[in-house]
């Protein structure tokens, strides 16, 4: 069998998530969750590619290039996931897994940060678990593939 591939997005200001406030996101960059993805990616014979853009262009294009690539997609779509509709589209459009993710409860946040425009078309939501979401993330990619 084939290696799965997975496409990890990362949105708007995760680029500099080490220097975000330390008590909602931690102290932790994202070079680091992309290290710890790297490394159960290879353990789990996954194919992973690991993007960030603040471009909700770039980011549509991602999406729509993964189409008929990548077997899943995680995406922390960061402030996107409140606004756009756009993304929402796109990923509605790619027929693999799909999985939004956020470093912090967004539900602890501000109120305008409870809503997402993209949940209702990705298969789960993970918030709250830090950068370890991002690996807990793949794991439940990769057995949701045996399902």
């Amino acid at each position: 069998m084939a290696k799965r591939k997975i496409l990890i997005i990362n949105g708007p200001n995760l680029n500099l998530l080490h220097k975000r406030d330390p008590k909602i996101y931690g102290n932790a960059n994202l070079e680091q969750a992309k290290s710890d993805c790297q490394k159960l990616a290879k353990e789990l014979a996954i194919e992973m590619d690991f993007r960030q853009s603040n471009l909700e262009g770039e980011i549509i294009n991602l999406i729509q290039d993964a189409v008929d690539k990548f077997d899943g997609i995680i995406i922390n779509a960061a402030a996107y996931t409140h606004s756009s509709i756009a993304i929402r589209d796109a990923l509605e459009m790619f027929n693999g897994k799909k999985i939004e993710l956020h470093i912090s409860n967004v539900f602890k946040r501000e109120e305008f940060r409870h809503h997402s425009m993209i949940s209702a078309v990705v298969d789960s939501v993970i918030c709250g678990l830090g950068i370890g979401g991002y690996a807990i993330a793949l794991l439940a990619m990769n057995n949701s593939f045996d399902e």
